[in-house]
């Protein structure tokens, strides 16, 4: 009798064992594999910086060693649109990059706010121009962050909701983009440095605050790129690079393991 007991009693037992352990995976993997997953923003999204640029994606140098090739190569989605754009806007991701979005789309992923301050021309202005200067051009963007930013912002986010009503969002953040005090020897005063990392930090800060607004998960990226700055012995942010594209944008590095676990731990 205690055997034929066993035999109905052990089934369940080892089903609860295996779940409280982690072995049943199989349902987490298939609810990953039923993904229909979007790719939006901009260059951070698209994987300037990281070569490997797809074929079909022109000017907006989609990469395949950008985080969303790399989660869709491990994970196999259902099925996968990469939109993200080497310079788009808030408005243009917006008017642009939506077309795959749909109430099918259970997941998007978006990097979109740096362009909208004008994080080029900053960059630009405070390697070719005086200190002052570049702390003006940091104060100004601050300005727009802190004041325009939050409706353009708002209005891609309504946009994305009301196409993919039923879509986990998640939106990343930019790298803090200098290590201070580190090994750099030329170059930006750690004046500068400072100044363009507090501009960095003001705009990961909107982000979290619009996408908490919007209902959106935020992911930052500041801890995994932490000790990979530039200045630091293990850089995964280009500095003032040839071709001009690539400057302060992550590397393949950068991409696979900064930005990949990021999303991945928010997904």
């Amino acid at each position: 009798m205690f055997a034929s007991k066993l035999r109905w009693v052990l089934p369940p037992l080892l089903a609860m064992l295996a779940a409280s352990v982690g072995l049943a995976q199989p349902a987490s993997a298939a609810a990953t594999a039923g993904e229909r997953y979007v790719a939006l923003g901009d260059s951070y999204s698209s994987g300037v910086g990281a070569g490997s640029y797809l074929s079909d994606s022109g000017s907006c140098q989609r990469s395949s060693k950008a985080y969303p090739s790399l989660w869709a190569a491990a994970n196999a989605p259902a099925s996968f649109s990469f939109t993200a754009c080497s310079g788009a806007t808030t408005s243009t991701v917006k008017s642009s990059q939506l077309t795959p979005l749909d109430s099918s789309t259970t997941l998007i992923s978006v990097t979109a706010g740096g362009n909208d301050v004008g994080f080029a021309n900053v960059m630009q202005t405070c390697v070719l121009q005086s200190e002052a200067t570049c702390v003006n051009a940091v104060n100004s963007a601050i300005a727009q962050i802190n004041g325009t930013l939050p409706g353009s912002l708002s209005s891609l986010y309504g946009a994305i909701r009301s196409k993919a009503p039923q879509a986990h969002v998640v939106v990343l953040g930019y790298p803090r983009f200098y290590q201070l005090n580190g090994s750099c020897i030329a170059g930006l005063s750690e004046t500068e440095r400072a100044a363009i990392n507090r501009g960095s930090d003001a705009l990961n800060g909107m982000l979290a605050k619009q996408a908490a607004d919007a209902g959106f998960s935020y992911s930052s990226v500041v801890d995994e790129f932490t000790g990979h700055e530039i200045c630091s012995s293990a850089a995964w942010l280009h500095s003032v690079s040839v071709p001009v594209s690539n400057s302060y944008h992550p590397t393949a590095t950068g991409q696979s393991g900064g930005y990949l676990p990021a999303f991945r731990s928010a997904v």
